[in-house]
């Protein structure tokens, strides 16, 4: 790869649609790129599609990369030395470059109408011929001649002139990861429009026009987008400028091997932030699809010891290189990326945790929002579901017997497996005896307590501690028992069983 002259890459989207998990994959690996060699980072809007772009758009995908973390050095809402980085606000260099086409014979002035176009395209169908595309109908007309209709006011389009194969049969052009591409001449779009009769660039003018002013000296991009790279250089060469390396990148694909969409599940980033994902997770994660890296650089829980596959930003970025590419496309795997996520649970301390979690805690406290003690608990209950949470949501979700009395539960989640309901009233009697002391013990002290208690009276320490969690928490199954009943508190614990031995009882005088 030659380095001869400054790393510049950039993320180009189109403001049509909320931010997309294979966009988020094309702006992270150029992010890599740029902070692996000490190059710059590129953010450039390209809105010429004005009847979809939409400024909400726009916004969202600032929100989703603010939040992802990732930032560029150049951008509309930046600056930079090639401002604007918005194609809207830079018409007037398109004109003028597609006007040095016109003086250079690459390119000419198209007076076919709307009306016409739809009628050859008609013709062709009803005669089911193969041919596609325009038909070169206006490409011989003189230059003098299409200047005075122009300035006449009749109306027309700026078209580049594709090679015919007199000019050469094929485009060739290398692609980092593909290796050398052949294209032909004939399968490339015929004559394209560059600049529409409005006087606003099509697509392909104004992304070649910016990253040559804007000095793009690595195009990384998704496969799809190989098609129009032909035609591009194409340009570049009409130009007479120096095409940028491309490096079209591996596609992203569900596990069913189509490109991954909305129906294999969450696809924007707003919808994987909803859900409970972590950004940490969401970067790492899609960091790995269609690239490897060197050994991973986290750490079990409580060791030193490193964890495969687990990246910080940074280390991504040390370790990155369109040398570790994969030509197959990527298989995005959610439950890979769930097991990701709770990784990155599992390393935030409790503070920041409750924090991430919080915001999905709605309607689990006694008011509409958490008081100050209420935050202090749902901090401190942040041990007992670290482990075996995946979501954000499931924080909250697993804790609402904290903050608010559960429903009482049907009487046979109380009974252990092959006791009756008696029996069961009595092992929750005996776990209300032991109430108090397991508020006041950590969680070795009160399981010695339960376990000498267990033993004295012959029973199985499950069968005395089920009716006891069931009467506190609701189910059979819940975050760890003891640091719940400290979490309560002796009172609140006590009024529980209370409530659940009354049950019981009016169910045993039945």
């Amino acid at each position: 790869m030659s380095l001869e002259k400054p790393v510049r890459v950039r993320y180009a989207p189109s403001p049509t649609g909320l931010q997309h998990i294979g966009g988020v994959r094309t702006a992270l690996f150029n992010y890599l790129f740029a902070a692996s060699l000490g190059g710059r980072f590129i953010l450039r809007l390209e809105d010429t599609d004005r009847t979809r772009s939409d400024p909400a758009y726009v916004q969202n995908l600032y929100e989703s990369f603010a939040w992802l973390g990732l930032r560029w050095d150049e951008g509309p809402d930046t600056g930079g030395p090639y401002a604007p980085y918005v194609q809207s606000e830079r018409a007037d260099l398109y004109r003028r470059y597609a006007g040095e086409l016109l003086d250079r014979g690459e390119a000419y002035r198209c007076f076919c109408t709307g009306e016409r176009l739809e009628r050859i395209r008609h013709e062709r169908e009803a005669s089911h011929s193969g041919v596609t595309g325009y038909d070169r109908f206006c490409r011989d007309i003189p230059r003098e001649e299409a200047d005075a209709r122009a300035a006449a006011g009749e109306a027309c389009t700026v078209r580049l002139k594709i090679p015919l194969d007199a000019s050469g049969p094929s485009t060739c052009f290398t692609d980092r990861l593909l290796g050398e591409i052949e294209w032909k001449n004939a399968d490339v779009s015929p004559d394209p429009v560059l600049l529409k009769s409005d006087g606003f660039p099509t697509y392909h003018l104004a992304n070649v026009v910016d990253d040559h002013l804007m000095g793009i000296s690595h195009v990384l991009r998704a496969q799809e987008w190989l098609s129009s790279t032909p035609l591009h250089v194409i340009m570049y060469r009409a130009f007479g400028w120096e095409p940028p390396e491309f490096c079209h990148l591996p596609m992203v694909m569900g596990q069913d091997g189509k490109k991954l969409s909305k129906r294999h599940g969450a696809a924007s980033v707003d919808e994987f932030r909803r859900q409970g994902y972590l950004p940490e997770a969401l970067i790492n994660y899609v960091a790995l699809l269609g690239a490897s890296y060197e050994e991973g650089a986290s750490y079990e829980e409580g060791s030193s010891q490193r964890k495969a596959d687990i990246y910080s930003l940074e280390e991504l970025a040390a370790s990155f290189s369109l040398d570790k590419l994969n030509k197959a496309p990527a298989v995005f795997d959610y439950q890979k990326l769930e097991w990701y996520n709770g990784q990155y649970i599992r390393m935030k301390d409790d503070e920041a945790l409750a924090a991430l979690a919080l915001p999905y805690a709605g309607g689990i406290f006694a008011g509409n929002e958490a008081t100050a003690a209420e935050r202090r608990v749902f901090t401190a209950a942040m041990p007992l579901v670290r482990e075996r949470a995946v979501f954000l949501p499931d924080i909250p979700a697993k804790l609402a017997y904290l903050f608010r009395d559960p429903p009482a539960a049907p009487t046979e989640v109380f009974i252990p497996q092959k006791l009756g309901l008696a029996q069961a009233a009595a092992l929750l009697r005996m776990g209300r005896e032991l109430l108090p002391a397991l508020a006041a013990l950590d969680d070795a002290g009160a399981e010695a307590l339960v376990k000498e208690r267990a033993a004295k009276e012959s029973v199985k320490l499950g069968d005395l501690l089920m009716p006891l969690r069931a009467a506190l928490t609701g189910s059979r199954v819940s975050p760890p028992l003891f640091g719940s009943i400290r979490l309560l508190g002796a009172d609140r614990a006590l009024a529980r069983v209370d409530r659940a031995l009354a049950q019981m009882d009016r169910a045993l005088a039945r």
